[in-house]
């Protein structure tokens, strides 16, 4: 089959403004990026907001494999083939990071025949939302080292500053550097570090924003440094949340873009699903829930990461209510967890695939504990045998789990017929009783302990000394009763990335835990969880290059 980026290239896009009518936005709240391209204005929301809701479809997966699960290329299918049955749907998914596009992962646009276009804008800069949030970190960034510079009023303590830089880039060399030096002119020299873009507080925050007021808001309760006597620093301390907001402010607007068959997009924020939340942002899955009848949307990695935050985060806090949860698999990637290796996953294996089964066993479970009616789709591939389609499909439904299976990376829209039949049946046959898995206000020690035995399957949690200080400073300062926002490895369900399948008699270990106030969580880091990532042996970069034509190419 073609590549994705020729698949996207000779797709007949319509303009935006033709994909806008489709949702009765007038032109007058477009902003125009380019003819394929558009933000929705403020006065769009006001508009539409005393509308009735539509249905809330979340798309999640078993923990990634080599093998791959195609979250997103279900998501944007999904869409899709709502459209072919003629109803009114709106894909609603975060903006792709530059790092992951230039090193290992690809994109975040979908994939085949199943894509959100124009491709190339998408994974590149799109509307530069990132980059707005990457300047906006970066002069509170500058404004506190400015501040050690001009006197220190604050009487900040220059080791106990946790306030990253940040890039829209995988650079492990960054991860750890000393900065200041080079005489008393070019600051006061102190360890720092960067983080990359999409890990920032800032994005968390432009995600879970209402409105330019909550989001200035937001940005001055975040915590840069402590002082000497241990109390917090805040954006707000340093003046510095107005200019941020200045630089946020068309960033914080959704974006309106098409898939393949011209089935409207609205792609907007792209927090990282481990040191944060891992959904698009607030507004946008609130403006497309009145703009139509169902919104399908996707979190970030496994069920256990992306998930779980979207349901104990978001929903909480946007008072969202799912309908359904589509959980995306792969025989590949079920027999990966069954112990196979990648080299061994096309030939059939029917007692490695009902081994790994047990990793989409605990998924459903784990959803299930929320109330939500959940689907489970498998994501075909031409080396799928009968058997193990048909083993797979009787697990699940032996579990009260739907079941259907999606060809949309191969047929596009009509690949992915069956599926949106078995949600559309659900949505009408199965009534949803979401309730987030523990109380906020609970211990923070609780609340860990609750995700990490009820949804990992963890017998318990240890604590680092470090991790075990946090918290006492966290309760002492009352900022202890927020939702957590737990960072682990993706490719497991416990911190162990080579415990695979439905890992038992396992710790969890918390390394360390700090607070994103603005945010409004508690990020808990596990295991070797790193914010920065570094790019693989053979980027992808080393195959993108512009032709003589202008055109892109190497880009997946």
């Amino acid at each position: 089959m073609k590549s994705d980026i020729i698949i996207a290239r000779e797709a007949e896009m319509e303009p935006i403004s033709k994909i806008a009518e489709q949702l009765n936005i007038s032109e007058e709240d477009l902003e125009y990026y380019g003819r394929y391209k558009a933000k929705l204005s403020d006065t769009l929301w006001e508009k539409v907001k005393d509308r009735q809701d539509g249905q809330l479809v979340l798309v999640t997966a078993i923990n990634p494999t080599p093998a791959g699960e195609g979250k997103t290329t279900t998501t944007v299918g999904l869409g899709q083939a709502m459209g072919q049955l003629g109803k009114k749907a709106i894909i609603a998914l975060r903006e792709p990071s530059l790092g992951p596009c230039m090193g290992i992962k690809g994109g975040a646009a979908g994939g085949g025949y199943a894509q959100v276009v124009p491709m190339e804008d998408i994974n590149l800069h799109f509307t530069g939302d990132i980059h707005a949030v990457s300047i906006a970190h970066n002069l509170l960034s500058a404004m506190m080292d400015n501040h050690l510079q001009q006197g220190n009023a604050l009487d900040i303590d220059p080791r106990r500053i946790v306030w990253k830089r940040v890039v829209d880039m995988n650079d492990r060399a960054l991860r750890k550097i000393v900065i200041g030096l080079g005489g008393r002119l070019q600051g006061v020299p102190r360890e720092d570090g960067f983080m990359i873009s999409v890990a920032s507080e800032v994005m968390a925050i432009l995600c879970l924003a209402q409105n330019l007021e909550d989001l200035k808001k937001r940005l001055g309760k975040i915590i840069v440094a402590y002082t000497y006597e241990g109390n917090p620093v805040t954006a707000g301390d340093l003046k510095a949340e107005g200019a941020m907001t200045a630089l946020l402010k068309e960033a914080l607007k959704p974006n309106l873009v098409q898939t393949l068959e011209n089935t409207p997009a609205i792609m907007h924020g792209g927090p990282f699903a481990n040191i944060a939340h891992g959904c698009n942002s607030v507004r946008a899955t609130q403006l497309a829930l009145k703009l139509s009848d169902i919104v399908i949307t996707e979190a970030g990695f496994g069920a256990d990461l992306g998930a779980e935050k979207f349901l104990d985060i978001k929903c909480r806090k946007a008072q969202l209510s799912p309908s359904a949860v589509v959980l995306v698999a792969t025989i590949r990637a079920l027999k990966y967890n069954g112990g196979v290796s990648k080299t061994q996953l096309e030939a059939e294996d029917l007692e490695a695939l009902s081994e790994g089964f047990s990793n989409l066993e605990k998924h459903i479970e784990n959803l299930k504990k929320y109330g939500i009616p959940v689907i489970v789709t498998l994501n075909a591939f031409v080396t799928d045998t009968k058997k193990e389609i048909e083993m797979v499909r009787e697990k699940c439904q032996a579990l009260d789990a739907d079941f259907a299976l999606s060809e949309v990376w191969e047929k596009g829209g009509e690949g992915g017929i069956e599926l949106a039949k078995t949600i559309l049946h659900t949505l009408e046959t199965k009534a949803s009783h979401f309730k987030p898995i523990y109380d906020e206000k609970d211990t923070i020690e609780n609340k860990i302990e609750t995700v990490a035995s009820q949804l990992y399957g963890a017998d318990g949690v240890i604590y680092t000394p470090q991790a075990k200080k946090s918290i006492k400073t966290l309760v002492q300062h009352h900022l202890d009763k927020l939702p957590v926002c737990i960072a682990k490895t993706q490719y497991s369900l416990s911190d162990n990335p080579k415990a695979l399948g439905r890992p038992k008699h396992f710790s969890i270990t918390v390394r360390e835990i700090h607070v994103s106030a603005g945010a409004g969580f508690i990020v808990v880091i596990t295991g070797n969880v790193m914010t920065m990532p570094g790019l693989p042996k053979q980027p992808a970069a080393e195959e993108i290059d512009v032709d003589k034509k202008g055109n892109i190419i190497g880009l997946f």
